[in-house]
């Protein structure tokens, strides 16, 4: 492919981008941690999909819309839809590229945790990582996950 990719690697949790079939990064990133979650009504798993996807749409300074396991997880009650306290700045960093299904590759708070696997499914990255791939990869750019 002559527009650029990404490779990411759920097992080793490196990924590598490409541009013009030239590498020009790979780093450490974080994925799915493969843990449970319920309430009486739902049961979560968390993981990072596998196969090929494709950049759908990218965003800078985006804000969280926190899903229901989030409010699971912490405890607290499931507020409806629309909420204000469904919505949450700073958390994904200064970009995220959308993959698809709620699924993005974002930044971190955790950044001592990159290289792991403790997501809900997303792909974390450092900063700079980030920076890097948010200006290579394009809308419907090739999103590799194995």
């Amino acid at each position: 492919p002559k527009t650029p990719y990404i490779i990411i690697n759920t097992t080793q949790n490196e990924y590598r981008l490409f541009n013009k079939r030239t590498e020009v990064r790979r780093g450490f990133c974080s994925t799915s941690s493969y843990t449970k979650l319920y309430n009486e009504k739902k049961t979560w798993i968390f993981k990072t999909p596998r196969g090929v996807r494709r950049v759908i749409s990218k965003v800078t300074n985006p804000v969280w819309i926190k899903p229901d396991w989030a409010f699971v997880e912490e405890g607290i009650p499931i507020p409806p839809k629309g909420h204000p306290s469904r919505y949450e700045s700073g958390t994904l960093g200064d970009y995220a590229l959308s993959i698809g299904d709620g699924y993005l590759i974002h930044g971190t708070l955790y950044q001592r945790f990159l290289g792991q696997a403790v997501t809900h499914g997303c792909v974390r990255m450092g900063d700079e990582d980030l920076e890097a791939v948010y200006k290579t990869l394009q809308s419907g750019s090739k999103v590799y996950i194995y």
